[in-house]
This record gives C-alpha cells, structure tokens and sequence, in this order.
C-alpha cells in the first residue's frame, strides 16, 4: 500500500475544500439569480436537482478510467469541467444553459471527490483512517459554509462570485501538478474477471450497512436546506432564525467531525454511528417540545450537527473497513449515488410530509429516517476496524 504523505493529503483535503467552496456558493447564488429574474420556484428547485442528476449520471463511468490513468488524472479532469463551468456561468444568464453547465459540475465533482475519497482511504492505515476522513470531511463543509458568503459579491457584479470561485480551482489545477499520480490496488486475476453489477453487488453484500449513513445524510443535508425554511415560515419561527439555525447545525458538525472519526479509530465504526444516530434522532425529536423557545431550537440543531453532520464520513470509513481494497472505488461510487439518491429525496419527502401533517412534519421525515437507521444499523455483524492484512486476506 502507497504511503499517503501528509504534504500529498493536504493537497487533496485543500482541493475537496475548494469543490465545497464552489458547491456551497452556486447553491444559493443561482436560486437568488433566478428568484430575481422572474423563474418560478419549481423550476428553480429542477435546477438545483442538475448537480445530483450529474452525479448519478457520471457514476458508473469513473471506475474503469480511475483503474486505467490514475488518481490524478481523474481529479484534474474533474476540475477542468467545473473551472470551465464556473468561468461560463457569466457568458448566458438562461434557464437550461444554467442548468447544463451545474449537471457538468456535478459530473466533474464526483469525479475528484471520487478519486480523493478512493485515493485517502486506501491509503491511510486502518488506525488513522477515521481521523484523516474527518479532515477531509471538515475541509468539504468547511468550504460548503464559507461559500454562500460570496453571494454578496452578486452584488458589485453577478459574474464576480463566479470568476472568483473558477480562479480558486484554476489555483487547485496548478498545485496538482506537483503530485505524482498512483493507481488502485489491483484486484487477483479472478476477481479482476468481475464485471461492474458483480463488483457493485458484491460491494453491497458486504457493506450494504455503511451505504445507510451516506443516503441518510445526503437526505438530512437537503431536507434541512430545502424543507425546513418551508416548515419554519408556517409554523411562525422567524426567518432570522432560519438564517441562524442552519448554520448552527454545519457548526457542530465540524466542530466534533475529528473527535467522531478519533472514536472511531478506537471503538469501531459501528458502535460509534449507533450514539450519532441515536443522539441526533433525540436531538431533532426534541424540537417537538421546544415549543417556541429559539433559544432551545439553537442547542437542539447544534447538538444534531454535532453528531449527525458526520454521518457521510462515518459511512466512507466503515465501508473502508469492510471491503477488501480492490472494491473501494466501486464502494465510493456507490456511496456518492446513495447520496445523492438521499438528496434528492429527501426534499420530496419533506415537502409531502409539510402538505400531510399539521404540525411536526419536518421533524417526522428526518426523525423517521434517522429512527430507521438506528434500527437497521445493528442487523449488519461487521463493527468496524479491521487492518489492511486482514481486509486482503478476505
């Protein structure tokens, strides 16, 4: 296994937290261009739905050009598309033009979150696996929170937060050229004549559990931004709040990513996502009783993010720990799509939960959903940490 030097991951750690810069900027920045040109709500949510479709759609391609050029390779391609993409934004401010070039970001994210994701855990060992995940975890929502503070830029020039955001990856591009490119581990001869459903099925029976919290979370991320300003305006909680709440959750979130992925270097993936889950689902399940208390509604969502806002990177280092290194990559890629599948999803959900119940119903979706993880979770036998002779002789 090739040594992950630390100058090679804070190069990848710096690149995911650029690719969260530029993902946690276009999110607000395009609905508030569209708002402001006159697009109707439904079609500014389709729009937002573009990165994920990119997502989905790019999947399962990156696997076999990973295996054949290289880590690198792939992250560099995938900054190419969405440096190209943010530079063009400014060229033809329209609907489907728009919506095209953020399904090209998606598909160029995917590709260097997939490669760097692939790239860091297999190369980090087993008792520092959870520690490096967390790092890279923090530098993405690091990115992703500090991005929506460029939409003030909108302001002097709609084209500026773009610019400014390409001329951060353009700066990513030429630091990668200082890294020296490496391959996945190779598989045996028998299992390399696996094709790409029996190495996705067989990814499944082995890890089918640490697929849960990446879906889980993708639904929580996407229902808290797109549900939850819906459910707070009906239910009288001010829209100052909204503003003040949300990020509280993103707080905890990185404040408590690393000391989540060190404890679970030391006690097991598993045991250590059951508490996440468990705490986050009383958290949320508390709001029902907070009455109008803002105050209450602040702690609750902080010690949600806490332990929740973890679960992507819980989810990849276990998965880590339950696969054998020659099916990391199709691993990885079929967390991003069970992200996705939970993004995309989860504002559905939200939204018909909202139109059901009276009351609660924001809570109902993302209590019920993290409910049944908790439930789930402890069928799968597999805990959590195995070593890297241990993962190669299954």
């Amino acid at each position: 296994m090739a040594v992950l030097t630390r100058s090679k991951f804070s190069v990848l750690v710096s690149i995911v937290f650029i690719s969260g810069f530029s993902q946690g900027m276009l999110l607000p920045l395009i609905a508030i261009l569209l708002e402001e040109s006159g697009t109707s709500s439904t079609l500014n949510g389709l729009n937002a739905t573009a990165l994920y479709i990119g997502i989905v759609l790019a999947s399962p391609f990156i696997e076999k050009p990973m295996r054949t050029f290289g880590y690198k390779k792939i992250i560099v391609t995938g900054l190419i598309l969405v440096t190209v993409s943010l530079f063009l934004f400014p060229w033809w401010k329209t609907f489907w033009f728009w919506f095209a070039l953020r399904m090209i970001i998606g598909v160029g994210d995917h590709m260097l979150h997939f490669s760097t994701q692939v790239w860091v855990t297999s190369n980090s060992p087993a008792d520092k696996r959870g520690r490096n995940i967390a790092l890279y975890g923090i530098a993405f929502g690091a990115g992703f929170g500090i991005g929506p503070l460029m939409t003030r830029l909108a302001d002097l020039s709609e084209a500026l937060p773009f610019l400014v955001s390409g001329g951060f990856c353009l700066v990513s591009l030429f630091v990668m050229s200082f890294i020296h490119n490496e391959y996945p581990v190779s598989a045996s001869s028998k299992e390399a004549g696996m094709n790409t459903v029996s190495r996705y099925r067989e990814v499944i029976r082995l890890s089918w559990v640490a697929l849960l919290p990446a879906f889980g979370y993708g639904f929580l991320e996407a229902t808290l931004n797109g549900s939850f300003p819906v459910y707070a305006l009906r239910h009288g909680i001010p829209i100052d709040w909204v503003s003040i709440l949300l990020p509280s959750f993103i707080i905890g979130s990185l404040v408590f990513q690393l000391p989540l992925g060190l404890w679970s270097d030391r006690f097991g993936r598993r045991n250590v996502l059951l508490v996440c889950l468990l705490i986050g689902f009383a958290a949320f399940t508390g709001t029902l009783f907070a009455g109008g208390s803002m105050p209450v509604f602040l702690v609750l969502f902080f010690i949600a993010g806490m332990f929740v806002g973890s679960l992507f990177s819980l989810g990849i280092t276990y998965m880590s720990d339950l696969l054998p290194m020659h099916l990391l990559p199709a691993g990885n890629i079929l967390a991003g799509i069970a992200f996705s599948a939970g993004s995309m999803s989860g504002p559905l959900i939200g939204g018909y939960f909202i139109e059901i119940f009276e009351s609660g119903a924001f809570v109902y979706a993302i209590s019920g959903m993290l409910l049944t993880l908790l439930v789930v979770t402890p069928i799968h036998k597999g805990s959590g940490i195995r070593s890297a002779s241990e993962k190669n002789v299954s």
